[in-house]
């Protein structure tokens, strides 16, 4: 048995027992597959660990930087009790508008908001509105702004919050110093603020699985 095939039968085995994925996300998934969205959803095991991390901390107000067909938004927002708040950002009014419908499938409509446009043009209207301090934040989007994001996110989140970043191992690139590719650049100038800046605490994990190699990393907002 290849190692690819192995990771893809853990994963199913795993997310089969303690992640399944019901109607709602199933239909989530199949509406995107027909919008031909890019197959870079987060996996079922991975939408499980947002809602619990962002149960564990018990978030209320939740911002998703990329939303794409609205799967990982799910989860998210199934974390969120009935006065919580999520805005999800999206650059593609396509992906936007298959993301909208998923998200009143779940019946998450009322809760959630999807704003469309590049994000580093939202970002700023959304500071300008004086939110309040979001619990956690979900950074999935392009990776050549990593680091600009998290620094938005720094902006609008308090002492305590979480912020994840998705896909930061690259397939291994992350490494590669001297690499030009805008991806790899980007995520690696993430990592590097996370560790220097002196509001955050972080780490950044290894996966493999159906969606192959790769990682995310998770800070905590300090003092």
């Amino acid at each position: 048995m290849s190692g690819s095939q192995l990771w893809d039968d853990v994963d199913f085995y795993f997310s089969s027992h303690l992640s399944p994925d019901d109607e709602v996300l199933q239909a989530a998934l199949r509406d995107s597959e027909a919008a031909q969205l890019p197959h870079v959803n987060v996996t079922a095991n991975q939408g499980k660990l947002l809602q619990l991390l962002a149960e564990i901390h018990n978030a209320r107000t939740i911002l998703e930087i990329g939303t794409l067909g609205g799967y990982s938004t799910i989860w998210l927002g199934r974390a969120l009790p009935a006065d919580g708040r999520l805005i999800s950002l999206e650059y593609s009014a396509k992906h936007a508008e298959v993301a909208v419908r998923n998200i009143a499938r779940a019946g998450l409509d009322k809760i959630v908001e999807v704003r469309v446009g590049p994000a580093l043009e939202s970002l700023p209207k959304l500071a300008d509105e004086n939110p309040a301090p979001f619990d956690l934040v979900f950074i999935d989007a392009d990776k050549a702004n990593n680091a600009h994001y998290i620094e938005w996110a720094l902006r609008l989140t308090r002492a305590g919050s979480l912020i994840i970043v998705d896909n930061v191992v690259r397939g291994g690139r992350v490494v590669d110093a001297e690499s030009i590719e805008p991806d790899v650049r980007g995520t690696r100038a993430a990592i590097e603020l996370i560790a220097a800046h002196p509001r955050l605490s972080g780490t950044a994990v290894q996966t493999v699985g159906s969606k192959g190699y790769d990682g995310f990393a998770v800070a905590r907002v300090l003092a």
